[in-house]
């Protein structure tokens, strides 16, 4: 959208309404231009030389009806999210990348200003003019806790709204889901008095490794903790004073991707996140948008039959994904365990073994013959696995997380090439994949992201 020329302005034809500059005609092409845009143009394309909108049909059984402050919540949005891609920015360069005049863009970042969710910074230097003041997310005073719970360990994390960590502590996960709320709370208050943090924290968020009604915060069926129809989310609320969210661990990881990681994860809006560890958890993201699915197991993955024969998963089918790539399978290859005879609580023993896929990698590393063929099994089941995402879903990227990442330079080749028999085109066989560092922390991030991540989320329009 082109700037509004201020000449117009100062004649009178083209006032400042709702911080939006608008004239008789072309002040409406204006708003609604800046509305749509900055609601859809994440799934803009350009098809021939023209930019194409995608059609999406509107729910008359669940919409919410625009209003004459819409078009504004959207622009203040998009200032917010522009200035967490790219602070420190200056109003100038809002206005710019917004296609808009200072005062637009000044009026929008001051409304912001005001709510408290940005702060003025350090002032730059300017080779004529006023010089530039800085803009930044305020995060430093706004903090979240965070809770990643896992087979073998459950890790409490207290950080602000950017992710960014400020305490860390590791325990033993309790399987009785009592015991683990009342747990958790002790260690919840505990973290926040050490911190000086009782009046600065805005919520809780709590990942687990399985399927999760995100709208009413129950475990439906968490196979690695033996917890189904599970609701710890008011319980946690009412133990801790605060407000808490669930999630799937993989669905954690997706949304960490998106809304915590340094430009929205390189500008890809439909691409997977998949998490390898004491099970395999997959986030799918299109449009912009995590996938959830009606019943709340979009993007199981992890459970797919790789072989109706295979070894039993914990779920207690045969054959899953999870069975043939997880760390539990990984090592059982090494020491030779079979995983359909281990019992859970042998299963759940080996978990907590202080020998682990890290040292595993180490020693494949260190010319271990037996360790480098078991990493390297696990590098081609995990392919296979991904030519049915890439088949299924096309997306523009896979994340990849977990601790057999660590050896990606061992793996890649082996991985790439099973990918590439299973896939249905050659190019579908070049689809890029990012592996996340291990200090990312993907789980513990997309945890804090449930309850940071909507202060920047689009408004919901029709």
């Amino acid at each position: 959208m082109r700037s509004v020329p201020h000449s117009s302005a100062r004649r009178g034809r083209v006032c400042d309404i709702g911080g939006m500059l608008r004239g008789p005609r072309r002040g409406k092409k204006i708003l609604d231009s800046m509305a749509t845009r900055g609601y859809c143009s994440h799934s803009v394309q350009k098809a021939g030389g023209r930019r194409v909108f995608p059609m999406r049909k509107i729910n008359t059984r669940d919409f919410h009806v625009a209003t004459r402050g819409t078009s504004r919540e959207i622009n203040r949005r998009i200032v917010l999210n522009l200035i967490r891609e790219h602070q420190p920015i200056s109003r100038a360069d809002l206005a710019r990348r917004m296609s808009v005049t200072r005062g637009v863009a000044g009026v929008l970042v001051q409304e912001l200003i005001e709510r408290g969710l940005i702060y003025e910074g350090a002032t730059g230097e300017a080779a004529r003019g006023r010089k530039p003041t800085f803009l930044h997310i305020r995060s430093h005073d706004r903090l979240v806790l965070a809770a990643d719970v896992r087979f073998s360990k459950t890790y409490l994390m207290l950080c602000d709204i950017s992710g960014r960590q400020v305490a860390l502590e590791v325990s033993d996960t309790v399987f009785d889901a009592s015991r683990f709320v009342k747990d958790v709370a002790v260690r919840v208050r505990r973290m926040l008095k050490t911190q000086g943090a009782e009046s600065s924290c805005e919520g809780f968020g709590l990942v687990v490794p399985g399927m999760v009604d995100h709208r009413t915060g129950k475990i439906l069926n968490a196979p690695a903790l033996g917890w189904r129809d599970v609701d710890v989310r008011d319980r946690l609320a009412a133990a801790t004073g605060l407000p808490v969210q669930v999630e799937n661990a993989g669905r954690a990881c997706a949304l960490a991707q998106l809304w915590l990681e340094h430009g929205g994860g390189h500008g890809e809006h439909d691409f997977v996140y998949i998490n390898v560890s004491d099970g395999v958890g997959v986030g799918v993201v299109l449009n912009g948008e995590l996938v959830r699915g009606r019943d709340h197991i979009a993007g199981e993955f992890g459970h797919m039959p790789l072989s109706l024969d295979g070894p039993r998963c914990m779920c207690g089918m045969t054959g899953c994904w999870e069975a043939y790539i997880s760390n539990l399978a990984t090592l059982s290859r090494y020491f030779g365990w079979n995983l359909s005879k281990l019992s859970p609580k042998a299963l759940h023993e080996a978990g907590r073994d202080s020998f682990n896929v890290l040292d595993l990698v180490a020693r494949a590393r260190g010319g271990d013959a037996k360790a480098n063929a078991a990493v390297q099994a696990t590098a081609r089941f995990l392919g296979l696995g991904l030519a049915t995402v890439v088949n299924t879903l096309n997306p523009d990227c896979i994340y990849l997380a977990g601790e057999i990442t660590t050896a990606w330079d061992l793996i890649e080749e082996t991985v790439r090439v099973a990918l590439a028999e299973r896939v249905l085109t050659v190019s579908a066989g070049l689809t890029p994949m990012r592996v996340s560092p291990p200090q990312v922390q993907p789980r513990l991030r997309g945890a804090a992201a449930l309850i940071a991540a909507p202060t920047f989320a689009a408004p919901r329009v029709a």
